[in-house]
């Protein structure tokens, strides 16, 4: 099984960057973003159009170039996590996780039995088509695979450290959009609510040796949330970068 140095870095206490997707999927995508430096992506399927073929595709492509490829499926069911290990996803990413019996379930869908219950399935995708060893696949996969898990409610935030203290949780994504929402402070990222939220989730994560994620929408944003203590982060989003490249260029141009 390829391993996953991002979740090596990050278990080492070290720092991952990387970034998200939500419209483009072309056929170069992995590699300009390696060419770029990222370590990893995260392919977002709850909020994107993206079909299983889709993504199956990009997984495919990020093969060999050392970039880790990550997925939000689109609703939080066994179906979706179990097909998108098996296409090849090395970890991924669940919505509104709020307590520790959601989180056990979820760490539960990416391990096969006894440790869990993902279905058996190999010689395929995600094991590049090669199963020579059962049990080494087993244990590659189990030792690869990555729980991300978004905390973004009220709820969440107070059941923080329960979450991240259920094993096989490797990381606490902040999610602050959807928090500033179920805090009554919508986009108030400044808030005091959500100061306090994030704090409770970097706390969490520093107690039970786990990593703090965020998605940092300017170079301003990501320094401050690194200092706090989060170590995995995506500079911003495929629809964002292009539009602040895009309206920076167009706007020097205009200029006399």
């Amino acid at each position: 099984m390829r391993p996953n140095p991002v979740k090596d870095a990050l278990v080492g206490g070290g720092t991952a960057f990387g970034t998200m997707i939500f419209e483009f999927a072309s056929p170069g995508l992995p590699q300009i973003l390696a060419n770029a430096g990222a370590q990893f992506v995260f392919y977002d399927m709850e909020h994107s159009g993206f079909t299983m073929a889709e993504i199956k595709t990009q997984l495919a492509l990020c093969r060999g170039l050392g970039l880790v490829p990550l997925v939000r499926p689109p609703d939080t069911t066994y179906q979706y996590a179990a097909r998108l290990l098996d296409l090849g996803a090395m970890g991924l990413l669940f919505q509104m996780c709020e307590t520790a019996e959601q989180a056990e379930e979820l760490v539960r869908w990416t391990r096969y039995p006894p440790e869990g219950r993902r279905g058996a399935m190999f010689g395929g995708a995600h094991d590049d088509y090669r199963a020579p060893d059962v049990p080494e696949i087993i244990a590659g996969a189990h030792d690869r695979t990555m729980v991300c898990v978004l905390i973004e409610t009220a709820q969440g935030v107070a059941n923080a450290e329960e979450i991240m203290s259920v094993p096989g949780v490797d990381v606490a994504h902040l999610g602050h959009g959807d928090l500033s929402l179920s805090l009554g402070v919508p986009g108030q990222t400044d808030h005091p609510d959500m100061q306090a939220g994030i704090d409770a989730i970097l706390g969490a994560c520093e107690q039970h040796g786990k990593a703090a994620a965020c998605l940092a929408g300017s170079v301003e944003i990501g320094r401050d949330w690194m200092a706090r203590g989060f170590r995995m982060i995506s500079y911003s989003y495929d629809i964002g970068l292009m539009t602040s490249a895009l309206a920076t260029g167009l706007s020097q141009l205009r200029k006399e």
